[in-house]
C-alpha cells in the first residue's frame, strides 16, 4: 500500500477506501506480494515491491519498528570465494538459529553448528574470521505507515555484534540494551540508519520513541501474519560486502562493530537512577523524520546490494 496516488487521472479516487482488497486481489497479493527495504553501498536506502523499486531512494536513515526476528542469529556457508559477478545462489549449508543445518542445505558441513570446523576462528579467507557467515533477517513497519505493510530488512553482517555508546548500538547490542532498559523492540520505533564515519557498511540502530496505540494493533496484526515469518526465515543470496561513501560526515557516537560476537559478551546493565534532578544530563530527543512514507527518496543512485 501506499499514500501515493497510482492513477493517470488526475483526482481520480481509489475504491479500497470504500472496500477491501477483493478476493483476486487477496489471492494474487498472497503469492507475489513481496517488499523488503535495501541497503546500498552509497548510503542510501530502497524499497523494492517484488523486486522493482517504489518512489527514489532516501538516504542516511529512516525510522521503523521492528515487528519480527529470529531467537537468534543464523549462519551461512559458501564452499567458493565470493564473486560479484556470479548469479545468486543458496549457499552450501545454512542454519535459521545458527543450532544445525537445514535439511534443504545442499552441502551440510557438521551435524551441528557449535563442532563444525567452518565454525572455527581462523576458518575464513586468509586466515581470519569464520568461513560460516553470521546473518539476520529482520520485519519492519515504517513509521507513519497507516497501511501495516510489512518490509523485510537485512542487517549487515558488520552490523550484528559490537558494543554500542549511549543509545546507539549494533543490532544485537541494541536488542539487549532495551530489553535492559524494559523495553521490547516492537514496543519504540527505531531509527536505523548508516554511520557515516565508517570505512564500510555499517548500520546502527537508536530508539526514537514508544510505539502507539494504533501502531501497536498494526504490530500485532503483522506478527499474526504468517507471511511476516516468512520475512525473517533463510532463503539467501550472497550480499555484496561494499563500502559506504565517503561524504563529509555529522558526529556520530563511538560505537564498535564486529561481525562475529566477544567470546564473553558483556551484560549490558539499565541506567541507575540518580540522586537529584538536578545532576541529570539532559536528553536530547533524536528528530524524528515526518512521514517517511511522504520523503522517502532524495536520491537517484543505482542499487547496490
Amino acid at each position: 500500500m501506499s499514500n501515493l496516488s497510482i492513477f493517470k487521472q488526475a483526482g481520480a479516487v481509489s475504491t479500497a477506501s470504500k472496500r477491501e482488497l477483493s478476493d483476486l486481489g487477496k489471492s494474487l497479493a498472497s503469492v507475489s506480494n513481496s517488499r523488503r527495504i535495501q541497503t546500498n553501498t552509497n548510503g542510501t536506502f530502497k524499497r523494492l515491491v517484488n523486486g522493482e523499486q517504489i518512489g527514489k531512494a532516501i538516504r542516511g536513515e529512516f525510522n521503523a519498528i521492528i515487528v519480527d526476528a529470529l531467537p537468534k542469529v543464523s549462519r551461512t556457508f559458501y564452499a567458493g570465494k565470493y564473486d560479484p559477478d556470479a548469479k545468486p545462489t543458496l549457499p552450501d549449508c545454512w542454519s535459521n538459529l545458527g543450532d544445525k543445518p537445514e535439511a534443504a542445505a545442499g552441502n551440510p558441513q557438521a551435524n551441528n553448528c557449535v563442532s563444525c570446523p567452518q565454525n572455527v576462528s581462523g576458518s575464513g579467507d586468509n586466515g581470519k574470521g569464520r568461513a560460516c557467515r553470521f546473518q539476520r533477517r529482520i520485519a519492519v513497519i515504517l513509521e507513519h505507515d497507516d497501511s501495516g505493510d510489512v518490509y523485510q530488512f537485512n542487517v549487515p553482517a558488520k552490523s550484528l555484534f559490537g558494543k554500542g555508546n549511549g543509545n546507539v548500538h549494533p543490532f544485537e547490542s541494541y536488542v539487549k540494551f532495551l530489553i535492559a532498559n524494559g523495553e521490547s523492540p516492537d514496543g519504540v520505533v527505531t531509527n536505523i540508519a548508516y554511520n557515516l564515519d565508517a570505512e564500510t557498511m555499517q548500520i546502527q540502530f537508536t530508539p526514537v520513541r514508544g510505539v502507539s496505540e494504533e501502531e501497536y494493533a498494526l504490530v500485532k496484526e503483522a506478527r499474526n501474519d504468517p507471511a511476516t515469518r516468512q520475512m525473517i526465515v533463510l532463503t539467501v543470496t550472497p550480499q555484496a560486502n561494499g563500502t559506504a561513501p565517503k561524504e563529509e560526515a555529522k558526529p556520530q557516537p563511538k560505537v564498535t562493530y564486529s561481525d562475529e560476537p566477544d567470546e564473553e559478551e558483556e551484560e549490558i546493565e539499565a541506567p541507575k537512577k540518580r540522586a537529584s534532578k538536578s545532576t541529570e544530563e539532559p536528553v536530547v530527543p533524536k528528530a524524528d523524520l515526518a512521514n517517511v512514507l511522504a520523503v522517502w527518496g532524495n536520491d537517484d543512485d543505482e542499487d547496490e546490494d
